[in-house]
């Protein structure tokens, strides 16, 4: 329904309504104080023609029609017996009540000859006369009463009419700036600039003028965000790391010249689902990881002859996001730099070797003790060469993914104590003393004897070069990941600034102390990578004057037994 027909509709209703309730009020309030008037009129002359009867009661007769005509209404006499004498009306209430009370009045219902009438009554003390009665039709009373109910309709009928003109004139007042605010909404919706009414009508006037201001906010607010969409476009277009986005269905929303260049992709067209881009296995694994609202750190994929970091991260939307980092020139880098090593390494083992051999030949042949001191000295750095060496390839090798850990399960107090066998003179001389505390749960591991026997010989090769009338004590326990092997000394410690540092290959917390006695700076890398071969990681807490603990943390699946 219109605006028209609801204004007009309601009027009507009101209009309708108020001119019934008028209307009946009208006749019910008229016709009671009309006829306590006219019964008041008619006790008074009931009262002056019961004074004007003449004392001879056999001429009532005439009195009655003379009086009668003179009132213009219907007198009649009631006698002692409650005859009724000049009027065919039989007597009623009224009769009794003007007895009782001196006068009294009703109304009479019309009967087939006659109209509603009200009758008044008072009553006499002439002897043989009981009452005097004037009874008065009702018929003006009923024609008054129609006529006034006749205007008040017809003024409805007027209201009605004029409601009918009015209506539409005020719903175009109120619906002409309504449809233009509608067409300047639709206007703002498409960018277009929009034209705002104006109306007279204050409450949608404050309307418009406040939808005005925030068309203007809102015109305000997508400038800024168009900026900072442009600058962010600017900036993924700009990064040499791929990026892409998709939706909540996978569809790839935003993909900047990086990772179409990484992917092959046409420099232009729309790429096709996130879900099919990839044909390498690992690549969809990742990929629906990434759908799956998961977060990805620096997997490592190989695709399309590159090597590629990614990592997602999930988006409010449902939508995943991408980035690709190309380190196939880093990785190639680092092969070089392993096979350089490996290379060299190998080339200086068998030289090394010899001049060992014939520096150890010296010193035990040599009679002179500066002789024999320069012997020792070959002798000591050829060793220390040796060591670095080994390490060097040890090193190499793992980091090449040509070693994997042979597991097999391990006793892990007695791997320590053998490894801890070759450091006892050693920590005797220091007054260091050597505990093993392993847990029931963690007593045996799934683990590479060798590898870890490895780890154990460097920790406490590291551990005794700081560490002086004190302990040190490996302990083995089961963790929520799997199981935790620690080693801790109460050495000097580490400060906190180094300790992100030390599992760097050829890094030195105290490079001249750990030079002096040999090290090669290559432990803690060697502990890292084999700890990470077996899937676990290592972590370092440290205070100075206190003491430091390695914990090597493995995985429930592949170390408990």
């Amino acid at each position: 329904m219109t605006l028209a027909g609801r204004l007009y509709g309601g009027a009507a209703g009101v209009v309708v309504a108020m001119t019934v309730a008028t209307a009946i009020a009208t006749q019910r309030v008229l016709r009671h104080r009309w006829e306590e008037a006219l019964a008041t009129e008619l006790l008074a002359e009931a009262r002056v023609a019961a004074a004007a009867l003449p004392p001879d009661s056999a001429s009532w007769g005439d009195a009655i029609r003379d009086l009668s005509a003179r009132v213009g209404h219907t007198l009649a006499l009631v006698d002692a017996a409650g005859r009724v004498r000049g009027d065919a009306a039989a007597p009623g209430p009224e009769i009794g009540r003007a007895l009782a009370a001196g006068e009294g009045w009703s109304e009479h219902v019309a009967t087939a000859n006659a109209g509603p009438a009200l009758v008044a009554a008072v009553r006499t003390d002439r002897p043989g006369l009981a009452a005097v009665r004037l009874s008065a039709s009702l018929d003006p009373i009923d024609e008054a009463l129609a006529a006034v109910t006749w205007v008040i309709l017809g003024s409805g009928v007027a209201a009605l009419l004029l409601a009918a003109l009015v209506a539409p004139l005020v719903a175009y007042s109120v619906t002409r700036p309504l449809a233009l605010l509608a067409a300047t909404t639709r206007a703002i919706a498409a960018g277009e600039p929009g034209t705002f009414p104006t109306s007279p009508i204050r409450e949608l006037q404050a309307h418009i003028l406040g939808l005005h201001a925030m068309r203007q906010e809102l015109g305000l607010r997508f400038a800024g965000l168009r900026r900072e969409s442009e600058e962010t476009q600017t900036l993924i277009e700009s990064m040499a790391d791929g990026v892409l986005a998709t939706d909540a269905d996978g569809r790839i929303v935003t993909v900047n010249t990086a990772a179409r260049r990484l992917l092959g992709l046409r420099a232009a067209g729309q790429p096709p689902p996130l879900a099919e881009l990839f044909h390498d296995k690992r690549a969809r694994d990742v990929v629906r990881t990434a759908l799956e609202g998961h977060d990805i750190d620096q997997r490592e994929l190989e695709i399309e002859a590159r090597t590629l970091l990614v990592t997602a991260r999930p988006l409010p939307n449902g939508g995943a996001l991408l980035v690709l980092r190309d380190v196939t020139a880093l990785r190639r880098l680092e092969a070089v730099r392993r096979d350089f090593v490996a290379n060299v390494s190998h080339e200086l083992k068998t030289p090394l070797t010899s001049i060992a051999g014939y520096a150890e030949t010296l010193v035990t042949e040599a009679s002179r003790p500066q002789t024999r001191g320069f012997a020792e000295t070959i002798l000591t750095n050829a060793r220390r060469m040796q060591r670095l060496v080994d390490d060097l390839l040890d090193l190499s090798r793992i980091e090449s993914g040509a070693w994997h850990p042979t597991r097999r399960m391990v006793d892990v107090a007695a791997l320590a104590r053998e490894a801890w066998a070759p450091f006892a003179d050693r920590a005797a001389q220091q007054d260091v003393t050597f505990a093993v505390d392993v847990s029931p749960g963690a007593a045996t591991l799934a683990i590479d004897p060798d590898a870890f026997r490895q780890i154990f010989t460097n920790l406490f090769d590291n551990a005794l070069r700081h560490t002086r009338d004190g302990s040190i004590r490996v302990q083995a326990h089961e963790a929520p990941e799997g199981a935790v092997v620690a080693v801790r000394d109460t050495g000097a410690g580490i400060m906190p600034e180094q300790l992100p540092r030390i599992f760097e290959r050829f890094y030195r917390a105290d490079a001249g102390r750990a030079r002096a006695q040999g090290g090669t700076g290559l432990g803690l890398a060697i502990v890292k990578h084999l700890a990470e071969a077996h899937g676990g990681r290592v972590s370092a807490t440290s205070a100075l004057g206190e003491g430091t603990t390695i914990e090597i943390v493995l995985p429930g699946a592949a170390a408990l037994s």
